[in-house]
Formats: C-alpha cells, sequence, structure tokens
C-alpha cells in the first residue's frame, strides 16, 4: 500500500506567507503602505515570523519599508516586474527538486547517475515557470496565456 506523505515540491510557510504578503501589497499598490501586524491579522500569521519575512523581502529589493506612525511596507517594483520565483527564491533560496550537487563530492553515485540531468532539466522547466508568472497575475489572477510566457525574459538566478 503507498504512503500518503507529501509531494516533494513544497513551498515552506515562510514562501507561503510571503506570497500572501506580496499578493496583499500589490492589491494594494495604490494606497498606503501596509504593517506587518496589518497584514498578519488579515490572514491570521504570526506576527514575528511576518515582520521577518517582510525585512527578508526588503532585504532582497523586493519591498520598500517605511518608519513611523505611518510606517509599513509597499511593493518596490510594480507587481508585473516581480515573478513568483522573485518571492520564493529570496524566501527558500534555490528552487530543488533533488538533493544532488553540482559536483562528485557530493554524491558517492554522481558519475553512474541516469536521473540527475533529467531532473535538473526539470527543475529548470519549473523555474521557468515560476519566474513566468508574475505578482501582478497571481494579484488578480488572470493568465496572460502560454504566448506571453514564451516571450518573457527569465532569471533563473537565486538571490544571494
Amino acid at each position: 500500500m503507498a504512503s500518503a506523505r507529501a509531494p516533494m515540491l513544497r513551498l515552506s510557510k515562510k514562501a507561503d506567507y510571503a506570497l500572501i504578503a506580496m499578493r496583499h501589497l500589490a492589491l494594494r499598490a495604490d494606497a498606503a503602505s501596509s504593517s506587518a501586524r496589518e497584514i498578519a491579522e488579515q490572514f491570521d500569521i504570526p506576527v514575528e515570523l511576518l515582520a521577518k519575512v517582510l525585512q527578508r523581502l526588503v532585504r532582497m529589493g523586493l519591498l520598500t519599508s517605511y518608519q513611523g506612525t505611518r510606517g509599513g511596507y509597499v511593493l518596490a517594483r510594480p507587481a508585473p516586474d516581480i515573478s513568483v520565483a522573485d518571492i520564493i527564491q529570496a524566501i527558500d533560496g534555490p528552487v530543488a527538486v533533488t538533493a544532488c550537487g553540482n559536483d562528485a563530492d557530493t554524491c558517492d553515485q554522481y558519475e553512474k547517475c541516469s536521473i540527475r540531468d533529467p531532473l535538473w532539466r526539470i527543475k529548470e522547466r519549473i523555474l521557468t515557470a515560476l519566474a513566468a508568472c508574475s505578482l501582478h497575475e497571481l494579484a488578480t489572477d488572470t493568465d496572460p496565456g502560454p504566448e506571453a510566457h514564451m516571450a518573457q525574459p527569465v532569471s533563473l538566478h537565486a538571490h544571494p
């Protein structure tokens, strides 16, 4: 009997929270900034954890923060210019589908492995799909169609 384990590809809770917060801010792009507390309360997210996620998004250049009584967070760039891949990689680092490394030092099976290259190609396809989906799409729940995805440049590099 097959086990009911979760699939291998899964976002962290922090990445989930980042996507929720970024979508919220994209929907409020013309409004004043939103505080971590405001977002956390609206979505039942622990405020301390969300504050850390938002601070990381600021460090990675996806959000801008403002201090003071009317302070909070706003998008650092327009929503169409921020991809889902940008957000996920800002929080979780590079996307991986396998524990494989890039050299023989990290794997005893490196020289004989027959699935490493196909899995890396699958990872690239996943990253391409995540990079082709903008925060604007996520916020408005629209899909411009496969033609638009094919024409967009794709950055597959994780942010430092």
